[in-house]
């Protein structure tokens, strides 16, 4: 923690958790806006629907990669400049998308979008961590976590009315919008939150030793599954909503909201209640009531798609229920990652994103082709997703304070 944290924010923390939220959600939030248009996208430039899957496998894979260095670059030269770095360059990425003529120039700037997207969210946990006392910033982090749940859940219902009105490119363009005015947002109110004393040695050697031993210690690596992985849990729907919902649950695509608005409700909810119950109950205790949740409703839904064709007035309540679960001990495992190297906060947030980011990608690029034309393989998959985060979890938990 920032010896001089008191005097580097003075505003509200829900202001800090909104700002902080709107960089953490800047990648989750472009993977999702321009869903509703691949079709159109296909035709307007001639690409194959394999071809539009890696313009979002070329964007998960670059998140996920440059994760790995976004944290040791604040580790080193501070929060702020990285910031504000990888907001212009996921802008300046973003007009390239809405000028791309062909889906070999969509793929590349999807890829920088996304190599630059991370930059927010990996540096917005080390910063909550840099201002704030464990119980403090479980509360920050949970009330960014609702905003983390509103953003990619609404991202699909703006990119399907900029589509229907203003053509796939105005998609890309609201991205550019979006981009300046949080770089401005983030120059005017961002503070550095990384003390002189705690800047890390920018050179190749020191780096590898860091790389090292977050790489080389099982807590670390267990803790990252157990807060990255689960997540796929409810994102492997979203990524399938086309069809799991047109197809499987035969709604129209003015319907499609009942899937995003369980996902908000869930993921809003669980949220608020992690946050108060930040230092009243043991962290183990709060995590092991997120697990139950999403181990409860997973089994359940699978039993339920066993058992009964898929029906809307069921099928969704489960995914609502699952990202509950998710939101409410997600923040306490994201700040016992960060604690276990306080350090490397920043390279430890980079990592943990890694972890979390390239599940995303393979579950994008390689699991949801194969299992959303189905209700039972999707929710099979969903409890799949889950019990890696909780037996990760178990194995660690004797471990972790």
């Amino acid at each position: 923690m920032n010896p001089d944290a008191k005097t580097l924010w003075n505003a509200p923390h829900w202001a800090l958790a909104a700002l902080l939220a709107c960089l953490g959600t800047l990648g989750p939030f472009s993977v999702d806006i321009y869903l509703p248009a691949f079709s159109g996208i296909a035709q307007s430039i001639g690409a194959t629907p394999v071809e539009m899957q890696q313009t979002l496998s070329a964007y998960l894979f670059g998140f996920a990669l440059m994760n790995l260095f976004h944290g040791a670059l604040a580790d080193s030269f501070g929060r702020r400049p990285v910031v504000l770095w990888g907001v212009a360059v996921f802008t300046l990425a973003s007009a390239g998308c809405a000028l791309s003529q062909h889906i070999g120039a969509l793929v590349f700037f999807r890829a920088v979008q996304g190599m630059a997207a991370g930059a927010g969210m990996v540096v917005s946990r080390a910063v909550i961590r840099d201002l704030f006392a464990p119980a403090d910033a479980q509360r920050v982090m949970s009330q960014v976590t609702v905003y983390f749940g509103v953003a990619p859940a609404i991202a699909p219902i703006i990119g399907g009315l900029l589509f229907l009105h203003a053509g796939w490119h105005s998609i890309f363009w609201f991205l550019v919008v979006i981009g300046v005015a949080l770089w401005l947002l983030n120059y005017k109110l961002l503070p550095e939150t990384l003390h002189a004393s705690q800047k890390q040695a920018f050179n190749i050697p020191h780096l590898m030793r860091g790389y090292w031993q977050l790489g080389s210690s099982p807590r670390f690596l267990l803790l990252a599954l157990a807060s990255g992985i689960p997540f796929n849990g409810m994102f492997l729907y979203i990524l399938s909503a086309p069809v799991f919902l047109g197809d499987l649950l035969h709604l129209s695509p003015g319907q499609f909201f009942w899937l995003f608005l369980m996902t908000i409700g869930g993921i809003m909810s669980g949220a608020w209640l992690s946050g108060r119950l930040a230092g009243r109950i043991r962290p183990k205790d709060q995590i092991r009531r997120g697990f139950t949740i999403m181990l409860i409703v997973s089994v359940t839904n699978l039993g339920l798609n066993l058992l009964f064709p898929a029906q809307a007035w069921w099928a969704l309540l489960p995914i609502g229920i699952f990202s509950f679960g998710w939101a409410l001990m997600v923040p306490v495992v994201t700040l016992m990652v960060l604690d276990l190297v306080p350090e490397r906060r920043g390279m430890a947030s980079s990592v943990q994103a890694f972890v979390g980011g390239t599940a995303n990608g393979l579950v994008a690029g390689a699991v949801v082709p194969l299992v959303m034309h189905s209700a039972v393989l999707l929710a099979a998959t969903s409890l799949g997703m889950m019990s890696i985060g909780l037996v990760a979890w178990l194995w660690v938990k004797p471990r972790v304070t």
